[in-house]
């Protein structure tokens, strides 16, 4: 029999960065952080390393949770002399459509309102505000909020390896991307120096008595005596909930990711996140469209794919690397691994590429061999994470971070802490907790829900 304060199972980026507030900023000793795998390993390995603060409603608790945790992180790149390589290059919304331009306009002037910062909007008139590009390595003393732009000649002024095609760009300033393996370390350091320790195991037991959590059972026979436990289990949430005897909404979808060698340089090694905004149905000649006739897990191919493919440099100045993502199938699975790599996902992303980046059409038929991974986003239905107690004294949990872990974590991690510690929780901590369900009007307000505001 162990014992402990706290265990805290999955160590993902969302269990370090929660050890790490319990232990380095709320002082709570005896942590046990408990994963079958090495800490970081699994999904948090996988990701595009991305962060934004640019969220759409209801409500401004996503914007709220962003900016927090993204000031969060700032402070800790200022601590360090920015080890994790923190940017602010900014995302890119790009479309070629007038009507799309129209929706970017005002879902920029509501997300602004929800205290993403200012939108500034650039016709190529008199009078318009200056457009300042992003520095590609600062992250300190840049612009806020989001830049519409809005004359084409601009934008291709800026972004020269756009199609010629496009009539506006979104480009979201607080925003870029840094080393997911490096803030993690830092954080998993910083904690594992104030006590954390790490124990590689299953849980494959919870126990409960009364209505409190007691302790776990781990794979080869330990146990772990505790007063807290923290559900932090990533893609196994939702079975490491029913262990507790509670059914969380939430499902996984499996998302991949291409890297890729664009040995040509057709996307500036200084470009932000782009990502195209407009559905698009890609060409395939006679021969493959009868070849995709008879994949049934290809029909999709030849009908309109949804928008958002996105990419962005890897590396240094010097690296050839680009990653690129296009999820145009999403489906609830459950998680294995290694992942079910689609073989077809290559050949579909390098395509639709090619709509936003047409020197990209360079690469179809000879292109190096792509390296290709992922990992899988676990979701409630709307999208919105889950941090806070389970109806189970003394249990809690810290998940559902779909797609946005990384950049959420530091705040996430925060707010799990002020829940186990019952200190101070902010405004939007009311909309991440499973109490949330419970509320009538949430419930009324589910059914009503546009987008998931992933991208």
């Amino acid at each position: 029999m162990i014992k402990a304060e706290v265990v805290i199972c999955g160590a993902g980026i969302a269990g370090v960065s929660a050890a790490y507030s319990l232990a380095v900023e709320k002082g709570v000793q005896n942590i046990l952080l408990v994963d079958e795998g090495a800490p970081l390993s699994l999904t948090s390995d996988h990701s595009t390393e991305c962060y934004r603060n640019w969220w759409p409603g209801p409500g401004d608790a996503m914007v709220a949770l962003m900016n927090r945790s993204i000031d969060r992180m700032e402070a800790l790149a200022r601590q360090t002399g920015n080890t994790f390589r923190m940017n602010r290059r900014g995302y890119l919304y790009c479309t070629a459509s007038p009507n799309r331009a129209a929706e970017m306009r005002k879902s920029g002037e509501q997300i602004s309102a929800l205290g993403a910062g200012p939108l500034r909007v650039h016709s190529g008139k008199p009078g318009d505000p200056a457009y300042r590009p992003a520095h590609p390595e600062e992250f300190q003393d840049q612009p806020e909020g989001a830049d519409l732009l809005l004359d084409p000649a601009v934008i291709l002024r800026h972004f020269p390896y756009l199609t010629e095609k496009v009539v506006a760009a979104l480009h979201v300033r607080r925003a870029g991307w840094f080393s997911a393996q490096q803030l993690g370390m830092l954080l998993l350091e910083r904690a594992k120096a104030h006590g954390v320790r790490i124990v590689s195991a299953k849980v494959i037991r919870i126990d409960q008595s009364k209505g409190r959590f007691t302790g776990v059972h781990l794979a080869g026979g330990k146990q772990i005596q505790a007063s807290v436990f923290v559900n932090a289990a990533g893609p196994h949430l939702k079975t490491v909930g029913q262990m507790l005897g509670v059914e969380l909404p939430v499902f996984n979808e499996l998302h991949q990711k291409l890297a890729m060698r664009d040995t040509q340089g057709i996307l500036d090694r200084n470009a932000p996140l782009v990502i195209w905004s407009d559905p698009q149905q890609l060409d395939w000649s006679a021969e493959e469209q009868e070849y995709l006739r008879e994949e049934p897990e290809a029909q999709i191919l030849q009908e309109e794919l949804p928008a958002g493919i996105h990419t962005r440099p890897d590396g240094g100045a010097d690296s050839p690397i680009v990653l690129a993502l296009w999820e145009y199938h999403t489906r609830q699975v459950e998680p294995v691994w290694p992942i079910a790599e689609d073989p077809l996902y290559p050949e579909v992303v390098m395509r639709g590429l090619t709509r936003m980046l047409p020197g990209m059409r360079t690469y179809l038929q000879k292109a190096g061999k792509p390296r290709l991974d992922g990992g899988y986003y676990t979701k409630t239905p709307e999208n919105r994470p889950l941090i806070g107690r389970f109806p189970v004294e003394g249990a809690f949990m810290i998940g559902a971070l779909s797609g946005y872990g990384l950049m959420a974590a530091c705040g996430a991690g925060e707010l799990l802490a002020e829940h186990v510690m019952g200190g101070y929780l902010p405004p939007y901590a009311a909309m991440f907790s499973l109490e949330r369900y419970d509320d009538p009007g949430y419930r009324r307000m589910l059914d009503a829900w546009g987008t998931t505001g992933q991208l």
